[in-house]
């Protein structure tokens, strides 16, 4: 799908400003505001802009501790897969899942209060979910660089 600079323009403001009025997103882009809006509803319908949300503290809301979760499962079949992923949609406590290659068929990013919260986490939600082999848990110590815009948006 090929945007052009006025898009990719309106998506690097709106990664930014998710809450900007189409009259000020228009003076920026150099739009008048309904053709702006006209570009934001079909960034929106092409599946380009996904949404829009808050961005929360998750120390604040307290969920402190972020959790790099690896799942490997006894086989990586595709009804295997869909069923893991089926069932890890209902966990709130993930935030992110990816399917991997290598080794790990899945790592995800938990979140949890403290150790406890996690290790109730483990045995009454992710350990039940049927044909996991293993899963290893690495703790983060602290976030370095979190970024929510995507890079190289002017190309």
């Amino acid at each position: 799908m090929k945007l052009d600079a006025i898009d990719r323009k309106i998506v690097a403001i709106l990664q930014e400003e998710g809450r900007m009025r189409t009259n000020e997103l228009a003076e920026k882009v150099g739009l008048s505001p309904t053709p702006c809006a006209r570009r934001v509803v079909a960034l929106e319908d092409r599946g380009v802009i996904t949404g829009y949300t808050a961005s929360v503290n998750q120390e604040m809301l307290g969920l402190p501790i972020s959790i790099f979760v690896s799942v490997e499962l006894d086989n990586q079949r595709a009804e295997a897969l869909q069923l893991f992923e089926k069932e890890v949609q209902t966990f709130d406590e993930i935030m992110e899942c990816f399917i991997m290659t290598g080794s790990q068929d899945f790592l995800m990013r938990v979140v949890a209060a403290d150790l406890g919260s996690y290790e109730r986490f483990l045995q009454e939600k992710l350990t039940r979910v049927p044909g996991i082999r293993s899963i290893r848990s690495r703790f983060a110590l602290r976030r370095i660089i979190k970024r929510d815009r995507l890079p190289n948006l002017s190309h």
